[in-house]
């Protein structure tokens, strides 16, 4: 049998399909409130998010530092999900940035592994039954800061994803830079700049998405894509440490380079890295990356860290 992590739109056309992404309220709480996964330095946490109109489940990295230094304030690395739900990939993430702490090669930091839902997209449904979008910034983060021994500002966050979490890193970490220090999107998708072309599913599946999630509506579509934010927001991006890195055999790598030359047009600068023989695989592509893909978060987290 396929695991749904190496086909996430078609999983998360299944999910959207039986009607479990639409858990807009408590009702549909097996959405919104995941199981908790055993890692280590992870933990399982739930709040009340006015969004979501209820409980709203995530996870948290905690580093080995934070119980070393009981008055110490660590940045946050938002980590968004591919299609199809992220718990699977928590405890490899997990343990890749406990090591690279561990090497000196990022500073100690959280990491909240966010709830996105299987099909959630990162934004707010035409719709109105699912607004993801909304419970992550007025909800999440503040709870976050809150709740957890953070820098409690923009130097101290970075918004990061892969696969439908870069399309979310891209949309939310664009749409607000005062917000974020640094956004990296990591295999992006959708990064076609109309639903058209999906290349990681069929023309059926691709219709539901589009009619579930987008309400069938082009203009809505593109108003919310990366593509559209970045021109709009350019001017705003100047200071914020932007990545994008993708595998060479990762089907979405030709839309990927599209939205790397629009950047470059648009003078937004950026990091752009491409691996050698990696698909879509988050893990593959940050190993393959090696100290590179650490750099961006040194280069982002530097003022905070100096800062501490």
């Amino acid at each position: 049998m396929r695991h749904p992590a190496r086909f996430p739109l078609a999983w998360l056309l299944l999910a959207l399909l039986s009607g479990g992404a639409r858990a807009g309220s408590p009702a549909g709480g097996a959405e919104w409130v995941t199981r908790a996964i055993a890692a280590p330095r992870v933990s399982h946490h739930v709040f009340r998010s006015a969004a979501a109109g209820g409980p709203v489940s995530y996870h948290l990295y905690t580093p080995a530092a934070h119980g070393e230094d009981g008055a110490r304030r660590f940045p946050v690395v938002y980590w968004l999900h591919g299609s199809g739900g992220g718990l699977p990939g928590i405890p490899p993430v997990a343990r890749l940035f406990d090591a690279a702490i561990a090497a000196g090669r990022v500073p100690p930091c959280f990491l909240v592994f966010v709830n996105g839902l299987p099909g959630g997209m990162y934004l707010d449904w035409k719709d109105g039954s699912v607004r993801v979008e909304s419970m992550l910034i007025r909800d999440l983060l503040p709870h976050v800061d809150a709740t957890h021994r953070t820098l409690a500002t923009r130097a101290g966050r970075v918004i990061e994803g892969f696969s439908m979490g870069g399309y979310g890193a891209a949309r939310l970490g664009f749409s607000h830079p005062e917000l974020f220090a640094g956004v990296s999107l990591l295999g992006g998708g959708p990064l076609q700049p109309d639903f058209t072309r999906t290349p990681r599913a069929g023309p059926k599946q691709r219709d539901e998405l589009y009619q579930r999630v987008y309400g069938g509506d082009a203009a809505f579509y593109l108003a919310r894509s990366p593509w559209a934010i970045v021109e709009r927001q350019a001017g705003r991006l100047g200071d914020v440490v932007i990545r994008q890195a993708i595998g060479d055999r990762d089907e979405t790598f030709a839309n990927n380079v599209a939205f790397h030359e629009r950047m470059r047009a648009l003078g937004v600068a950026h990091t752009w890295s491409v691996a050698p023989g990696v698909g879509h695989d988050p893990t593959a592509l940050i190993r393959a990356l090696g100290d590179a893909f650490w750099a961006f978060h040194r280069a982002a987290f530097g003022a905070a860290a100096a800062a501490r």
